[in-house]
Order: structure tokens, then sequence, then C-alpha cells
């Protein structure tokens, strides 16, 4: 029986329309998670929500516990994740206020715990990366954007960095050329620890700015701001429309 998560990023601290609320705090082998996971009863689907920054938005990008996350998302018998972020475009199409549902990724990452088995290992631990994304979950952010008339790109490489700081014009010239679409700070290890799981992930990205030296002024965060209030409200739509499905 499959049950599906929603790990929320910048701008999503909840589900909304919740009929009924069951909070619990899952202590796990790697500390506990980023807040107490939600189970949400959403069209009479079991539907479980974390925040991924804390319930106030408290935990920078490389302080995330992710395989705390991660395990105690499987803990509630969670086998879909669908991850949402706030990103930076790149490419001259993911302008702010786009969505993008990558199909790939890239790491620029470090010190991050990057597996559930860095301490017991072995050759059979090693997992199949190639596809980051699990195909029918993004089939179904698609599906949906596309029912509410969303500007949705179906297809991205994810760049994530380490963070808490934006990053320098200089680096977002480097992804470009290394082929990176839009850039975050929480795309791993979240989607590999999920792989390490068999927990189907996939991920529903907002664009909120133009990434660094891409536009003719500095980041704005109160333009972030205004974009994630409007983008979410359709992140929101499209989580609907899949639960209503799923």
């Amino acid at each position: 029986m499959s049950k599906l998560a929603v790990i929320g990023g910048t701008g999503l601290s909840g589900l909304g329309d919740q009929n009924r609320n069951n909070r619990q705090v899952i202590e796990t082998p790697f500390g506990l998670p980023s807040g107490a996971l939600v189970e949400t009863i959403i069209n009479g689907k079991n539907i479980v929500f974390l925040p991924r920054h804390g319930e106030k938005h408290t935990i920078a990008p490389h302080r995330i516990n992710y395989r705390a996350n991660i395990w105690a998302l499987q803990a509630l018998g969670v086998t879909h994740i669908i991850s949402v972020a706030a990103v930076g475009g790149i490419t001259p199409d993911t302008m702010p206020g786009y969505l993008v549902c990558p199909d790939q990724i890239i790491d620029y990452t470090y010190g991050r715990e990057q597996s559930f088995f860095s301490d017991d290992f072995s050759a059979a631990k090693h997992i199949d990366f190639t596809y980051p994304y699990n195909q029918e979950l993004r089939e179904k952010i698609m599906t949906a954007s596309k029912k509410r008339g969303l500007d949705l790109i179906d297809r991205g490489v994810y760049g994530t960095t380490q963070g808490p700081r934006l990053e320098s014009g200089a680096e977002i010239i480097k992804m470009a050329k290394d082929g990176c679409t839009i850039v975050g700070m929480t795309g791993m290890p979240e989607a590999a620890l999920a792989r390490e799981l068999n927990i189907h992930y996939a991920c529903c990205a907002l664009v909120v700015n133009r990434a660094a030296g891409l536009s003719d002024s500095l980041i704005s965060m109160s333009e972030v701001e205004k974009i994630v209030k409007v983008g979410m409200s359709d992140v929101k739509l499209i989580l609907r429309d899949i639960i209503e499905e799923y």
C-alpha cells in the first residue's frame, strides 16, 4: 500500500484544507527530524507533511538533518515523496514564478552526511542514481500543472549548492556551463537518501529569482517573498490535484 508525503521548503509550511491532524515527533537512529511529522486527511487520503527547515524556518540548508527526515518518513510507512523547493533560475526560460519539475541533479554540497550506510557500508549498498527522480511522480506533477494551466517546465537540472549564502555570479556561470538550469540548496542528499530506502521521490520547484549575476540588480529577498507567496498557492493546487488522484 502506497503512502504519500510532502516535504515543504521555503513558503510551504502546511498543506491547508486539513480535516484532521496527527502530529508525531519521531526519534531516529540519526537524531530528530526537522520537526513534527503531520499526518493529515485530505479528501479521504492520509498524507504526511514535513517542514524541511523546521516549523518556523529556522534550520539552515546545510544544518538540515536529511537522514533523520527521510528515515522518519519511512517509519510512518511513506512510499512516495514530493519535495517542494524554492530555487533560482539559471537558463532564460526559468523565470520567476515558473515551476520546474527537474529530471536531473548535480551535487555541489560538501560535509553533509550522504548515506544511511556511512558506518556500515558494503558494495551492495551502492545505489543506481542515473535517474534521480521517479518518473511516475514527475508525470503526476506535470499532469496536475497542465490541468491548472500553470507554467511548468517539464525537465531541468537542479544544481544543489551548500548555502546558506546565495551563489556568486562566477559560480552561476560555472553551473550554467555544467548544464544546471536551476539552483537551490536542499536537493541533495535528500533525493539520494530517499533512493537508499526505495522511496519514490520527485521535486516540484518554484523559481523565485533569477540566479546571481543574471539580472540587472542584486537579489532582493522582499521580491523573492512576493514570488513565493503567489507561487506556493499554485504549488498547493498541484498538490491538491495529485492527492485527489493518488
